[in-house]
């Protein structure tokens, strides 16, 4: 029997192709992944790589779809509409009053040199003005996803070096907007001159921006705050899907794009109490359709292709890394940044990245590129980002040697906006308290007076609303959710205190804890005998409410008939046995 006659046999054929779909991506993407961790490689390229073998392999086969499937784009489209949207809520705009110079400086020479330099070769290649053009911005952008999670696995998010990445990554990732509203002009589609529908287009941009920033405020930020008063996590999180949503659906109705529209989603809550909530509920949706995206990517790639032209493959990776990192060395060396922390910024630069893909893509749709060139960029961006994190953590051993030997100035202060300011994303060391009861409250205070940084973690608005007035750290958020405990820096954190009594959440909050910082000093509170032996063996110190509470009214019993020679921590203890 041969291999189609056994699958119409058992019925394969007949399931949904999109749920087989999932089925193959999810497998294989786990599996490929899997590895890739084992020698600390980027899950993206894991996810590329899970694409190729699916397309490569005959797999895809299986789900009835072919390579250019609506399907598979559709979920591709899904996962750069989250991917957006999230971009539009981290985007801060008082982190951007941080990190303007670098961003703008930085950034406006890093991808003005590079994409100049690339889209001169490509016009002396023959390339059209438009595809040079194109072709010059794509190189030029970097993978933000690949160089903050880098960052993040080195322990280095504090380094300047990071600090002034993240300042070109905004910048990098402002202009992919702004690109995407001039490239139909670009391309000659639609009326007019070049210049008038350039003008024409960032003008509805800025139109659309603005409206939906008057919508934000004054029509979904009451009506977020009417959801948060319900305490519904299924509601809030149907909320906020709704609301990248319908944004970025009206961004589209209007010719401009889902992208647009989803961004201007983010940028309207960026700043509201809700940004970190929203984020903490959309991350899973989104790794799960940026997987896909990826996935889908590694799907247009052909190595039969690529292997008739694989010097080309690897020669172009080597240009893209050796000329990105050394631009970007030099403007961070221009910008006075210290050697090795502008070395570790270069090397996270150094790739292409995901917005590059989608830049090629949306090209695509005015004037296809020809097949081998988008084929060798497509393996390019996928080899470029598999390099960035081995090139990161070398980078800190060579920075070191090039001090030894003088090229370098060792303990050099990097300049003031490069340095980590008090943003929630930069504290270490601090206590996360998550409850701000009349316990937080107070043990809020007795820290901050004893010099130490502290972070709520509350899910009262209004609470919420009147620390972040007064200028306390605090994320909207649930402390049973690990994807808000990344977010309040839990890795960085030393302790962590679980304020309030309701133990089945600490019990569920503990484990998330301890994966992430296996040292932390976690403390909790418990009402009865029970519950503290409970938390005790999750390896909690717990103050036990019952107990306190009776060794305060012994005391307080005792001194009223002036006897000090009763020592109530032992009536207690005779009384109330802790197990």
């Amino acid at each position: 029997m041969s291999l189609a006659a056994f699958f119409v046999a058992s019925g394969v054929v007949n399931i949904s192709p999109l749920f087989a779909l999932l089925t193959l991506v999810l497998i294989l993407a786990v599996l490929v992944s899997l590895v890739l961790v084992k020698i600390k490689q980027s899950l993206l390229v894991g996810y590329l790589l899970s694409g190729v073998l699916i397309g490569n392999c005959g797999l895809l086969w299986l789900t009835g779809l072919d390579q250019g499937d609506p399907v598979i784009n559709h979920f591709a489209e899904i996962g750069v509409v989250l991917l957006m949207f999230t971009l539009g809520v981290e985007f801060s705009l008082s982190e951007f009053k941080h990190l303007w110079r670098t961003a703008l400086v930085g950034g406006g020479l890093q991808v003005g040199i590079t994409a100049s330099i690339v889209g001169a070769v490509a016009k002396v290649w023959g390339l059209p003005t438009a595809d040079s053009i194109v072709l010059g911005i794509a190189v030029a952008l970097s993978s933000t996803a690949v160089a903050m999670m880098s960052f993040q696995t080195l322990g280095q998010q504090n380094n300047p070096g990071a600090r002034a990445s993240l300042g070109i990554a905004l910048f990098q990732d402002i202009l992919v907007i702004v690109f995407f509203l001039v490239m139909p002009a670009l391309y000659g589609v639609g009326e007019g001159s070049a210049a008038g529908q350039i003008s024409m287009a960032l003008g509805k941009g800025g139109l659309f921006l603005l409206g939906a920033w008057v919508l934000g405020r004054y029509g979904l930020t009451p009506l977020l705050h009417a959801v948060a008063r319900t305490r519904s996590r299924e509601l809030f999180t149907l909320t906020v899907i709704g609301l990248c949503a319908g944004v970025a659906f009206a961004g589209g109705a209007l010719n401009l794009s889902l992208a647009l529209g989803a961004f201007a989603a983010g940028l309207v809550v960026s700043d509201s109490i809700y940004s970190h909530r929203i984020l903490s509920d959309i991350l899973p949706f989104r790794d799960l359709f940026l997987a896909i995206f990826f996935i889908s990517v590694g799907l247009l790639i052909d190595l039969s292709v690529i292997a008739s032209d694989w010097s080309r493959v690897l020669l172009g990776s080597a240009v893209i890394l050796i000329i990105k990192s050394g631009i970007a060395f030099a403007v961070l060396k221009w910008m006075k940044l210290p050697g090795r922390p502008a070395l570790l910024s270069a090397a996270s630069l150094a790739s292409t990245g995901e917005f590059s893909l989608v830049l090629i893509g949306k090209a695509g749709g005015y004037r296809p590129f020809d097949p081998s060139m988008e084929q060798t960029l497509l393996v390019c961006t996928a080899v470029t980002m598999a390099a960035v994190p081995t090139l990161m953590r070398v980078s800190r051993p060579f920075g070191r040697w090039l001090e030894q030997k003088g090229v370098f100035t060792a303990h050099q202060l990097p300049p003031e906006a490069m340095t980590s300011s008090k943003a929630i994303k930069q504290i270490t060391d601090h206590a996360i308290i998550c409850g701000y009861g009349p316990v937080g409250r107070s043990l809020n205070e007795a820290l901050k007076r004893c010099g130490v940084d502290t972070l709520v973690m509350e899910l009262n608005s209004e609470t919420v609303r009147d620390l972040r007035r007064v200028g306390q750290p605090v994320l909207f958020a649930d402390a049973t959710h690990a994807e808000a405990l990344d977010l309040a820096g839990i890795q960085r954190a030393r302790l962590v205190a679980f304020t309030f009594p309701a133990v089945a959440a600490t019990c569920i909050a503990v484990p998330l804890v301890r994966e992430r910082n296996g040292g932390i000093c976690m403390f909790g509170r418990a009402k009865y005998p029970g519950e503290v032996a409970r938390l005790r063996q999750l390896g909690v110190q717990v103050i036990h409410d019952e107990r306190e509470s009776a060794v305060a009214m012994v005391r307080a019993a005792i001194s009223s008939y002036e006897r000090d020679d009763i020592n109530p921590e032992e009536i207690v203890g005779q009384t109330m046995p802790e197990d």
